[in-house]
């Protein structure tokens, strides 16, 4: 039996002695499985730490091998007790400490943001606050916004319905059913890791307007370029489908800003698909950085070049030449030089010849 210590301080139980590893697996693993009284969240990040104490203690290619961020991790770790599993658990302990803040808004100030706001209900915490230095009052547009949730929390904001009916469409309408936030420290390393997707309007003729698609893979630069009449979720999913098909390789991942084409049929063929789907914040779009250079590349050598046919299935014949050129005979700065299919050619050779 191959054994290797892993010495551990668990918080707040006052042990410090060795745990015992047989084969890198924690001698609990095998009832964690079967275990009813384990969540499913408890469990995936137990299957962290399973992961990380048999790699080596690597953090780095742990967090990066569940694309999760390394503050996440080493939150759980430092909570971790191998003795207690429900250490992993969310409701494990509490997590508000003893003493909190309390807020300091004046209670004369709370209720003047209450009035001004119950005569104005439309208007949002910028013109308020305009309205309340009027008065004389010396207020952030923060403490507004934040007097104004705490008031409607305890129910003593008196607002029109129709008011409460578009905040709870606002809700309903940003709430993302499978994609995720983009995680803090997720490097791609392979082709595949991470594929950026992004559309953009191009005037092809006077008064005619195409919406290009284009997915680009971050690590070898390869392109997928596509042209619709309109920029559509439908759309977006048969980008996302041909995608799959023509990259040659396993897509992992996709990373999108918020527009409303990467909404519905798209984060629905992603999840069919089982590619994660990563979100951006709104108005980041140098963090699309990827696929934005690409939209300026293609702009620059293609349509500022080539006349665009009228007809969008001729538009489209044209482009797929164009993503041919561009993957396979045009040198790539970034990548040395090398077409994006060479790279990815060379990639799969040298991994391959290591993994022998």
């Amino acid at each position: 039996m191959v054994r290797s210590k892993h010495w551990y301080r668990p918080l707040g139980h006052g042990y410090t002695g060795p745990m015992y590893l047989q084969r890198g697996l924690l001698p609990q693993a095998k009832k964690i499985r079967a275990s009813p009284t384990l969540s499913r969240e408890a469990k995936r990040r137990l299957r962290w730490m399973e992961y990380y104490l048999s790699h080596g203690r690597n953090a780095k290619l742990t967090y990066r091998h569940f694309g999760i961020s390394s503050a996440t991790f080493y939150r759980w770790w430092h909570r971790y007790d191998p003795r207690r599993l429900e250490s992993l658990e969310d409701d494990w302990g509490t997590r508000r400490p003893h003493a909190v803040r309390q807020p300091e808004t004046p209670p004369a100030l709370e209720a003047a943001i209450r009035t001004v706001r119950e005569h104005y209900p439309r208007w949002g915490k910028v013109k308020l606050r305009l309205l309340l230095r009027r008065d004389g009052w010396t207020v952030s547009e923060s403490t507004v916004g934040r007097t104004l949730t705490r008031l409607r929390a305890k129910g003593q904001l008196r607002e029109p319905a129709i008011v409460r009916a578009t905040r709870t469409r606002w809700r309903r309408r940003r709430a993302r059913p499978y994609a995720q936030r983009f995680p803090w420290g997720y490097v791609p390393q392979a082709p595949g890791d991470l594929v950026e997707i992004d559309a953009t309007p191009i005037e092809v003729l006077p008064g005619l307007r195409r919406i290009h698609f284009t997915a680009r893979d971050v690590v070898s630069r390869k392109d997928v370029l596509a042209a619709y009449k309109r920029q559509t979720s439908q759309a977006a999913a048969r980008v996302l489908r041909e995608a799959f098909a023509r990259f040659g390789f396993p897509v992992r991942a996709i990373q999108i800003d918020g527009g409303s084409e990467f909404k519905a049929t798209f984060e629905a063929a992603c999840a069919a698909l089982r590619i994660k789907l990563f979100v951006l914040p709104p108005r980041s779009p140098r963090l699309n950085g990827h696929v934005e250079r690409a939209h300026r590349t293609h702009q620059e050598e293609f349509y500022d070049l080539e006349e665009i046919p009228e007809r969008l299935d001729a538009h489209n014949v044209l482009l797929r030449h164009w993503e041919e050129t561009y993957n396979n005979v045009r040198p790539h700065q970034a990548l040395g030089y090398l077409t994006p299919n060479e790279y990815v050619a060379r990639w799969e050779a040298t991994h391959k010849a290591h993994t022998k």
